[in-house]
């Protein structure tokens, strides 16, 4: 199959113990192997990591990675890369969220001094010196360069800080798109254009876009999450999370040209099972098993990460689908299913004609009773019940074609390969005292991803930021992609954040290399690809 490699939108991911494969069936081509690791240190705060993404520069062999904590970018020199060694941080004097480097240039994207205030991008050399700032849009939470450098797009998540308060702010969402044209440190605002959302972008599969803040435009309610572009640096697709979306960006102009919904996942379907409980353990209120079970539950796809890739001419998109809720003072969506009045004519056409508290009933705690589900759909009539329900996320990745239709999603294979090959870290947080713990939501929880070639495949690797770990499969066809390896050094590394790729043409030691920043246990792990003829 002719596989062109494409420019991703990437972020980090997690440590090595062990690289294995479920079965003899599996494609096993690829294993990982753990050859480096860094540890930022212990942060002051649990909403503030020191490593959650980096970015690589094949030059200087350097290592940029951001420290949320200490208000700095991080900065590791890779040469040796089984040996990382820290050699400079950059005061930033604002909080980071994203890094990328293209050609010499860093750019990292900072908050405003309140996250609903525009922020700005600031540009390094890679030896550390400034050279600019800009100002984009409110909470830069992603960057990406275009392959040809002359684009730097910018996700604008604008985030509400509070609904129906006295001082609630609900800035737009936005793209910015950044000339690199000319000398860095000669930019002005001029070269800084803003993609705005307005009602005249089409909008297809229109009844699964998730517009639902209160008192909120289409502008206010979108919440650009991360971002891919096309390997002509022509087009972009930017994930909006909370809204079940994604939508294409024409770059040269700076316009949107459509929003798609992302539809819905039938979890009681074969091959889409979850499980939905923490504490389903029959006589037990406190503890769990796994039981893992076609339900009555539709799973919306809410991507966060998102990566591009050409096979046979066309245009592909990974996404991992990691699920988000809205919640915030004045708003809160999420709620479970315990708590609900079920409408029993609906779930009985579904098989499922006990929707009690009961023992065998839905809403038992053993059944649907613990599970998360969103406030916002389901209540189809406006009455007091539920005829469906409605989890964050899809506890899978995706392949769609560039216009966003699906055409794989692997199902239920991440609970299920994570049931074979680590049983006790389960729907965890990477710990085996929170064995299923995850289960009632989100599950693994697929965040991270990033593509890489190597030995002619393209592979995908996506991070599991409860369970930990990576998973690794050859999507070289994107319509029967492989499950390959997967590979987790939990609890050592907690909570895989960000993915990056680096090539062996690119790599310090010659060999394909994936790097996983942790950002609760603050620590960047380098993995080895090892093809199984080595």
């Amino acid at each position: 199959m002719n596989v062109e490699r494409m420019f991703v939108g990437i972020s980090l991911l997690g440590l090595v113990v062990t690289s294995i494969a479920a079965d003899a069936s599996a494609a096993q081509s690829i294993t990982l192997k753990q050859i480096g690791r860094y540890s930022a240190g212990t942060g002051t705060a649990a909403d503030e990591p020191r490593a959650e993404i980096a970015a690589f520069d094949p030059a200087s062999k350097r290592l940029f990675s951001i420290n949320l904590n200490l208000r700095q970018l991080d900065v590791l020199d890779l040469s040796a890369p089984e040996s990382p060694v820290p050699v400079q941080a950059i005061p930033l004097g604002a909080k980071p969220n994203s890094v990328a480097v293209h050609n010499g240039i860093v750019a990292v994207a900072l908050e405003g001094a309140q996250k609903t205030d525009p922020g700005h991008v600031t540009f390094f050399n890679t030896s550390g010196a400034f050279l600019n700032q800009l100002t984009v849009g409110a909470l830069p939470d992603m960057l990406a360069f275009s392959p040809n450098g002359r684009w730097l797009l910018v996700a604008n998540e604008g985030e509400p800080n509070s609904y129906n308060q006295v001082d609630s702010v609900d800035p737009e969402g936005s793209v910015s798109v950044i000339d690199m044209r000319g000398d860095v440190p000669g930019l002005t605002q001029s070269a800084v254009r803003t993609a705005s959302f307005d009602d005249a972008v089409p909008q297809e599969n229109r009844s699964s876009i998730r517009i639902f803040g209160p008192n909120a435009t289409l502008a206010k309610d979108l919440e650009p999450e991360y971002i891919t572009v096309s390997f002509d640096s022509k087009t972009a697709w930017v994930t909006l999370q909370e809204n079940n979306a994604i939508a294409t960006l024409d770059i040269p102009s700076a316009t949107f040209t459509k929003i798609v919904g992302l539809g819905f996942k039938d979890h009681g379907l074969p091959g889409n099972k979850l499980d939905a409980s923490d504490r389903d353990v029959p006589g037990s209120s406190n503890n769990g098993v796994i039981n893992i079970q076609q339900w009555p539950v539709l799973g919306m796809y809410q991507p966060d990460s998102i990566a591009a890739y050409r096979a046979n001419g066309q245009n592909y998109l990974v996404m991992a689908n990691e699920g988000d809720a809205r919640d915030y003072p004045g708003f809160s969506e999420e709620v479970r299913v315990g708590s609900l009045a079920l409408d029993a004519a609906s779930f009985a056409a579904q098989g499922f004609p006990d929707v009690s508290s009961g023992l065998n009933g839905l809403r038992h705690n053993d059944n649907l009773g613990r599970l998360t589900v969103t406030n916002t759909l389901g209540n189809t009539d406006g009455d007091a019940e539920f005829e469906k329900l409605y989890v964050f996320g899809a506890r899978s990745f995706s392949i769609r074609r560039a216009d966003g239709e699906l055409i794989y999603d692997s199902g239920d294979e991440l609970e299920q390969r994570t049931k074979a090959l680590v049983p006790g870290l389960f729907n965890s947080n990477g710990t085996a005292d929170s064995f299923d713990t995850r289960s009632d939501n989100k599950g693994p929880e697929p965040e991270g991803l990033a593509l890489g070639k190597v030995s002619g495949k393209i592979y995908a690797f996506i991070g599991l930021e409860r369970t930990g770990g990576v998973m690794a499969y050859d999507i070289s066809d994107p319509n029967a992609p492989a499950f390959a390896t997967y590979a987790t050094t939990a609890p050592a590394d907690l909570a895989p954040e960000g993915l990056l790729f680096i090539n062996e043409e690119d790599s310090p030691n010659g060999r394909p290399l994936v790097v996983v920043s942790h950002e609760v246990s603050n620590t960047v792990t380098i993995f080895e690809v090892v093809t199984d003829l080595e």
